[in-house]
């Protein structure tokens, strides 16, 4: 009867091991930044950027299967994105990292403009069965408090709302020191890359994590 047991436990135990999506099976998980300047590597060199910093980290930490594609767009907007989010999310895609609305309060936009257009894209990413991780933002001082009232609460709502990884502030330990960011006073240096880069790691873990247990690796190929 034990032998039995065992026979069955090791066939379970083998079964979920060659069943888990992707990770078991040694496929590449893609992950991809969906994002503005910030995600692009603005002014950095190809190593440089948000995405080659991550990927490697990554691989550091012995996720040798992640593939992190750049769909970063220098100037995009929350209506940017909205509108490349087919072509730049591609079939391929097992998770999405995004990083919009830099812009959106730059210009001024209007708040909920900006909160209609991510809720868009989550939804449309959702309706795909592709976890989001979903790095915040905040509007600039010098917009008033009015609209940043408005305009950075958008961000932890919208990830309440729809359970999403959450990072709150994706230039959270660079943007109040001026030694991390470029002379234009807007994006990172390498080195304020590398802060980003260990801050949000943990979170972009937790979105591999839910990619594997929802099953999107090789379910959206």
């Amino acid at each position: 009867m034990f032998a039995l047991i065992y026979k069955q436990a090791a066939a379970f135990l083998l079964c979920a091991l060659l069943c888990t999506p992707a990770l078991a099976a040694g496929k590449p998980v893609t992950i991809v930044a969906l994002g503005d300047s910030l995600t692009a590597g603005y002014l950095l060199g190809p190593d440089e950027g948000f995405v080659p910093q991550l990927q490697k980290a990554l691989r550091a930490r012995g996720h040798d299967n992640i593939v992190i594609e750049n769909a970063g767009v220098s100037g995009d907007t929350t209506s940017g994105g909205l509108s490349r989010l087919d072509w730049a999310v591609g079939p391929g895609t097992d998770a999405v990292i995004l990083e919009l609305g830099a812009n959106d309060a730059l210009r001024g936009i209007d708040p909920a403009v900006t909160r209609a257009n991510l809720e868009k894209i989550v939804r449309r990413l959702e309706a795909r069965n592709i976890p989001v991780l979903l790095a915040g933002m905040l509007a600039p001082p010098n917009m008033g408090a009015d609209y940043a009232g408005a305009f950075n609460r958008i961000y932890p709502e919208l990830a309440s709302a729809n359970g999403l990884v959450f990072y709150p502030f994706f230039l959270d330990g660079v943007a109040a020191h001026p030694r991390l960011i470029l002379a234009d006073g807007l994006h990172p240096t390498p080195e304020g890359v590398s802060v980003i880069v260990t801050r949000i790691l943990p979170k972009v873990e937790e979105l591999i994590g839910r990619a594997a247990r929802r099953g999107t690796a090789g379910a959206n190929r």
